[in-house]
This record gives structure tokens, C-alpha cells and sequence, in this order.
């Protein structure tokens, strides 16, 4: 990977990660938390938000995977069996 696409990720990642905390810091202050809460809060909701998406991509190639498999067929003659 290039030195470019490599900056091109960093940027991408960090402009995430400052999105869900920006987002969840105004959910935790439209419902009432103020004051140093709100930043306890966004920092527990942002890395929730990025573990749940941490798991989420690898579960989401695996059933691809798996959904693949049952449709398609190794053998030239064989039949795909439907979903």
C-alpha cells in the first residue's frame, strides 16, 4: 500500500471516530447529561460504536462466505441448493 492511500485511511479513520463522538456527545447532551458526563459518555459510546463495527465486518464477510457456498456449486454437474 502506498504512502498516500496509507494517509488517505488515517484521515478517513480519524474523521469516523470524531463523527460517532461528535454524534454521541449531542445525543448525551439532548438527553439531559452535562457538564464532564457528556465526555465520559461520548468516549464509552464512541468505543462501543467501533467495537460493534469491529465485529460486525468479520460476521458480515463469514455469512457472505456461507451464503455463497450454499448457492453456488464446486462441481460442473452438481445443482446449487436454494436458499
Amino acid at each position: 500500500m502506498s504512502k498516500k492511500m496509507k494517509k488517505i485511511l488515517v484521515i478517513l479513520s480519524l474523521v469516523l471516530v470524531i463523527l460517532i463522538a461528535a454524534a454521541s456527545m449531542g445525543i448525551a447532551y439532548a438527553g439531559g447529561v452535562r457538564g464532564v458526563g457528556v465526555l465520559g459518555i461520548s468516549f464509552f459510546v464512541t468505543a462501543g460504536v467501533i467495537v460493534v463495527l469491529a465485529q460486525l465486518i468479520p460476521a458480515g464477510i463469514l455469512l457472505s462466505a456461507m451464503v455463497r457456498s450454499f448457492i453456488s456449486s464446486f462441481r460442473k454437474g452438481a445443482m446449487p441448493a436454494h436458499a
